[in-house]
């Protein structure tokens, strides 16, 4: 497996948020999101074996969540997913965040996957969720919007609606898009789309979301990898 980064820090999105965390970030990425803030994932990283993971997952213990991410975790399905089994069977929580565009039937059941939808905002890569996917979700699972402003907001909204999404899933996350060239300042205002913005239309709509900020942007400064 080509693995770019591997280290420990707290939950920064998702249910998760703010519990310690091992994260996984594997090398590669077959789209192209607008606002992508992992373009250093797109090439390179370094092979390491299964065993080799697990080792320097070991090493960072006491941690028992460990979350897969990229890049796009799945371009390496056929290595990753025997590994989850493997760190499953060893007791450990799992999670894997994915772009939604690469089939997840075969993903254990027992993994929570954030799942993306992307927006028009993501660009390229706009409409590139596979509905297969739907069938895949379970109560463990999350799907996550990306929003740049009131069209992705719509977008969002009318996708979880004519879909019947929140009873597939067990959250469905909005979260603002971050400037790709933030100031230091760990405040709101790198966000790309007013946070209090997204919550007055949820509230509107009564939509069955939960706002999601990237808390590890805010904890530290914006630019620093590695959190």
């Amino acid at each position: 497996m080509h693995l770019i980064e591997l280290y420990k820090s707290v939950q920064g999105e998702s249910s998760f948020t703010g519990v310690p965390c091992i994260f996984v970030r594997l090398a590669g990425c077959n789209l192209r999101c607008a606002w992508c803030d992992s373009e250093y994932t797109f090439t390179g990283g370094q092979p390491f074996t299964q065993d080799e993971i697990i080792a320097q997952i070991e090493a960072l213990q006491p941690c028992r969540l460990v979350e897969f991410t990229g890049g796009e975790p799945m371009l390496q399905h056929k290595e990753l997913i025997p590994l989850m089994q493997r760190l499953l069977d060893s007791n450990y929580t799992l999670m894997m965040e994915t772009s939604g565009e690469r089939p997840l039937a075969d993903v254990p059941k027992a993994v929570h996957k954030i799942v993306d939808v992307k927006c028009p905002g993501a660009g390229s890569a706009a409409n590139s969720f596979n509905m297969a996917n739907l069938d895949a979700l379970t109560p463990n699972d999350e799907v996550k919007f990306v929003l740049t402003d009131r069209t992705d907001y719509e977008f969002a909204r009318d996708f979880i609606n004519t879909n019947w999404l929140a009873p597939k899933c067990g959250e469905i996350l909005l979260s603002p898009a971050f400037s790709k060239t933030p100031t230091d300042q760990r405040s709101t205002e790198n966000a790309t789309l007013d946070p209090r913005l997204v919550v007055e239309w949820m509230l509107a709509d009564g939509l069955p979301a939960r706002l999601s900020l990237q808390i590890h942007k805010y904890i530290w400064e914006p630019r620093k990898k590695g959190v």
